[in-house]
């Protein structure tokens, strides 16, 4: 096995550049960035609904799945008074933001890789982009190392688990012969712990803070909600990535908190009947924080890195409902990280030590048959 000794991104630029013509043409890394993905047309809800309903909600609700495609239908009819009555025709932003982020990663790689990496996009719920289809696009193109790197929600355990649940399907489904495509795969788990994110979502809070609230508001009066993808409390014993949520709750806040007393967590739920979900929600944690005297409440989502109906709907809905009672406080809306430059770079920087290691190593041939022997042999054991 090769290995290529640690370098700085600009001496590993010259070289890669200087030995092109060494190099083996196959020797190159697909990133494969992951997200949700959302409906861009309303005759798709039902469908994208049921894809969740599978992936997702299986994994914690006690609901038959032969119900799904009915209970698909019906969440369709919600969605769509939602989205175009209550919402004027709103259509998700969120593709077209995770195509940002998917440019503007490359762009960063490819300052250091050359064209060594490619970043492809793939969607949990919305063709054409599901990981069996990007996967048979990589393959077709001659990749033979992957790098698997959920993106949109930042505590990335329960959710990038369907992300490794639907790349092994379709790596199952597009084994051919006795040697399969892919050499070598590598991981990004979660960037909840990643100090350069931590320091970015503080920072843009603060921001906000100087240029909208800190003229009309005493600091200990800024009520501050950090919130949180949510997360159901018992997952037929899937890890559902709440300790990892908290545990960047808790950071985020110890940056803030000796300026801004005023601070809660918020999770983003959904609502699903017979599940218990983490707490408090968002619209608690701000009634929370005006009992405590915040005369203005600045809403962050620092648990999803791409803007989403969950971030922009949800949260609409929610500020709406408290304005209502509560006409005395500012409410404010934050936006995701986004394509922010700096998390551009920061998601880059993550990937790179990973490509380093998928491009020193020679691989390993699989075949896919011996595992059904090897399986065969245990069980006669």
């Amino acid at each position: 096995m090769v290995t290529i000794s640690p370098q700085s991104p600009s001496t590993i630029h010259e070289h890669h550049h200087h030995h092109e013509s060494e190099s083996n043409k196959s020797n190159r890394v697909a990133v494969l960035l992951m997200g949700y993905g959302e409906v861009e047309s309303y005759a798709d809800f039902a469908n994208y609904n049921e894809q969740a309903l599978n992936q997702l909600t299986a994994k914690f609700a006690p609901v038959p799945t032969w119900l799904y495609p009915a209970i698909a239908k019906l969440l369709a009819i919600f969605d769509l008074h939602e989205w175009s009555h209550q919402h004027n025709n709103f259509i998700s932003p969120h593709n077209a933001i995770f195509e940002e982020q998917r440019i503007g990663i490359e762009k960063e790689l490819q300052q250091t890789w050359g064209d060594k990496v490619k970043v492809f996009k793939a969607f949990n719920f919305c063709a054409p982009h599901l990981p069996e289809q990007v996967l048979a696009e990589i393959k077709e193109q001659g990749f033979e190392k992957i790098l698997i790197y959920p993106l949109l929600v930042v505590d990335s355990i329960f959710t990038s688990g369907i992300a490794v649940e639907q790349v092994n399907k379709a790596l199952a489904n597009q084994a051919d012969g006795e040697s399969h495509w892919l050499k070598s795969s590598r991981y990004i788990p979660s960037f909840f712990n990643k100090p350069e994110y931590i320091n970015l979502m503080a920072q843009m809070v603060e921001e906000k803070i100087i240029a909208e609230l800190a003229q009309g508001h005493l600091a200990s009066q800024i009520g501050i909600i950090l919130m949180n993808h949510g997360c159901p409390h018992k997952a037929k014993g899937f890890t559902s990535g709440i300790d990892e949520s908290q545990a960047m709750y808790e950071l985020v806040r110890e940056k803030l908190i000796d300026k801004y007393p005023l601070i809660s967590v918020g999770w983003l739920n959904h609502d699903t009947p017979l599940i218990e979900w983490t707490q408090p929600n968002v619209k608690l944690a701000a009634q929370n924080l005006m009992q405590l005297g915040a005369t203005s409440i600045i809403m962050m989502p620092i648990g999803f890195a791409t803007e989403n109906h969950e971030t922009l709907l949800d949260v609409d809905h929610i500020i709406h409902h408290l304005q209502h009672k509560h006409s005395e406080v500012t409410f404010i809306q934050m936006p995701c990280v986004n394509s922010h430059p700096e998390f551009m770079q920061m998601a880059a920087q993550w990937a790179n030590p990973q490509i380093e290691a998928l491009l020193g190593e020679s691989g390993n041939t699989v075949n896919p048959q011996l595992a059904k022997v090897q399986a065969t042999h245990h069980h006669h054991h």
